[in-house]
Parts: structure tokens; C-alpha cells; sequence
């Protein structure tokens, strides 16, 4: 898991999310699969791709199941953590930033295991999935040919200095914050992290042909 915040949908403030994103990875990049948001899909990504000598690719149009890993990861990774508040300001991407880069990135990566789907088996119009050992992704790294011995000595020193009891303690500690900042911001104590929230409407009255009318402003 690598992450970072970005506010709003700018094409270069994701492309810069993108570059940060990549050089905490233990292993160079073949190939970039982005969202068909144009966010992601746009010039700025494609001239970095060809520059870095990165292969773009891109899901098919109406085929939202050709993201599907991506798609499972913002409930795994974003929404199971974050909750579903908007959170909008400096402070509060400060805080998810921080999260992603330090405490999150490593409890997720060398603590929690992740199971991948092997093959699937229908039996009388049941479907039966089959899974292989859950591992955490510190460890597939570990047992993967392609990754580098000096790149695992260095994850494994990482790792013999982690302690997931700390991180956990620290990752709560860094959500409590979050939600105070929401809290202040919004100005509500009733706000619950684990629940959808509509953002708040204001209305406002125009004076028009002399009758008094609400206008509603988001």
C-alpha cells in the first residue's frame, strides 16, 4: 500500500500525487492501470509514462470490473480506515498524508495479510472460490525472484524495527486527531466517522417581484 490525499481533481496535483506515490515503492514501475477519470487519463500522465519509459493502460469503457483490485483497495485501504466524511481541508489531508506515509503504509504492508483469489470452481450453478495462503505483502515481496537481495535486506531491516502494537496504537491516535479537525471544522459533535454524511446545505433569500424566495447554495 502506497497513498497519498490530493484536494480537488487537479491533473497535475495527481500526477505529482503519482511521483511521490512511486518513489516509496521497493520496486520500479512497468506499467501504470489508472482510473478512466480524466483526473488520471490526461496529457500530463501520458508524456510522464512516455518519459519514464512506463507502460499506460486503461480500462475498458463500461467495464468496471477491469479495476477490480483498485476498487476493493478504497474499501480496504481508504474507506474501512478513513470512514465516509469529507474531509477537505489543509489540516485534515495533513493528518491522512501522514497516515499514508508513515503508520498506515507500514502496519498495512508488513502486518496485515492479504489473501489472493486462485482459481474458481462452479458446482451445480454455485460458484466455490479457492484462495492461497493469506501472507502479508512484506513477505510475497520477500519470496519473489524479481525483487533484489539488497532491497529485501533493506525491508527486512525495516521490519525487525516495526512494532505493529505501536503502529496501532499511533494509527488510533492519528484518526482521533482527524476527527477532532472535522469536528472543529463542521462544528458538530454528532458527526459519526462509520456513516455517509450529506455535505451541509445553506439556503439564502432573494427578493424577487417583491416575494421572498429560498435559494439553496451547496
Amino acid at each position: 500500500m502506497v497513498g497519498k490525499a490530493v484536494l480537488g481533481r487537479g491533473q497535475e496535483g495527481c500526477l505529482e500525487a503519482l511521483t511521490k506515490a512511486r518513489e516509496r515503492m521497493p520496486f520500479p514501475w512497468c506499467e501504470v492501470h489508472p482510473d478512466n477519470d480524466s483526473s488520471f487519463i490526461n496529457w500530463h500522465l501520458v508524456r510522464y509514462c512516455e518519459e519514464e519509459g512506463i507502460t499506460l493502460s486503461r480500462s475498458r469503457p463500461y467495464k468496471k470490473n477491469d479495476n477490480c483490485f483498485v476498487e476493493e483497495k478504497n474499501k480496504t485501504h481508504v474507506r474501512a480506515v478513513l470512514g465516509h466524511l469529507r474531509y477537505d481541508s489543509d489540516r485534515e489531508q495533513a493528518v491522512i498524508n501522514g497516515l499514508y506515509r508513515y503508520e498506515l503504509r507500514l502496519y498495512k504492508n508488513f502486518f496485515q495479510p492479504v489473501m489472493k483469489l486462485t482459481r474458481k470452481i462452479r458446482e451445480k450453478g454455485k460458484v466455490h472460490r479457492r484462495y492461497d495462503t493469506p501472507r502479508t505483502p512484506y513477505q510475497r515481496l520477500m519470496e519473489s525472484e524479481q525483487i533484489p537481495d539488497e532491497t529485501k535486506n533493506e525491508l527486512a531491516k525495516v521490519y525487525q524495527l516495526l512494532n505493529p502494537a505501536e503502529l496501532k496504537r499511533n494509527i488510533d491516535q492519528r484518526l482521533q486527531e482527524l476527527f477532532h479537525i472535522y469536528q472543529e471544522k463542521e462544528g458538530t459533535v454528532t458527526a459519526s466517522r462509520s456513516k455517509r454524511h450529506t455535505p451541509q446545505v445553506r439556503t439564502k433569500s432573494y427578493l424577487l417581484n417583491g416575494r421572498t424566495t429560498p435559494a439553496s447554495v451547496t
